[in-house]
């Protein structure tokens, strides 16, 4: 089971994800939060779901992580989520948390930004964000006027749960993985369960 936060996240792996591990014999579905993650509830989430899965992963964002530190990561919140989980299924769960925010991995294809939201002008826009963070999707920032969300809000005519997994599987995951270390690390741990 994949332990999503929200109706975007879990249109975007019931597109791009489950028929790709299917093929390789991985059998996943996501389940919704529905936001408000914070290591208190994604515990009792995740000991939950632990009792109907084999493994349990998560698709959760950076920047949305409600209780997190200053000096909090990617890797220290997943450590977190890990230390909390009950020793007994503590073997079975694998923290995933997306920097900053699943809107991160659209800037894997400017292109494709353009593409599905139909108006070319937003390539030009889309490279511009890209290319402040040195190519790499996965550190457009955690701010709330400059998540990746919100600019893409602010700039283009993006609905989330509708474009944003749209765009996803317009980009495809292979270029997903390739501009997107973090995103990749997540998908190969799941595809050694197979």
């Amino acid at each position: 089971g994949i332990s999503v936060e929200g109706l975007t996240e879990e249109r975007f792996v019931k597109q791009l994800l489950v028929p790709y591990y299917a093929s390789l014999g991985v059998f996943i579905s996501p389940v919704s939060m529905g936001g408000g993650i914070s290591i208190a509830r994604v515990k009792s989430e995740l000991e939950r779901l632990a009792h109907s899965y084999d493994y349990v992963t998560t698709l959760y964002d950076f920047y949305g992580f409600k209780g997190k530190q200053l000096d909090d990561t990617k890797d220290t919140l997943e450590q977190k989520i890990k230390e909390s989980i009950t020793p007994s299924v503590c073997d079975k769960i694998i923290p995933n948390i997306q920097m900053y925010e699943f809107e991160g991995l659209l800037f894997s294809s400017p292109e494709d930004i353009a593409l599905v939201l139909g108006n070319n002008s937003y390539q030009g826009w889309a490279q511009s964000v890209l290319d402040q963070f040195h190519g790499d999707p996965e550190k457009v920032n955690d701010s709330p006027q400059t998540a990746p969300s919100k600019r893409l809000e602010a700039h283009t005519s993006y609905k989330k749960t509708i474009d944003g997994p749209d765009i996803a599987s317009q980009i495809g995951l292979d270029t997903l993985k390739e501009k997107c270390s973090g995103f990749n690390s997540w998908i190969e741990k799941i595809e050694a369960l197979g």
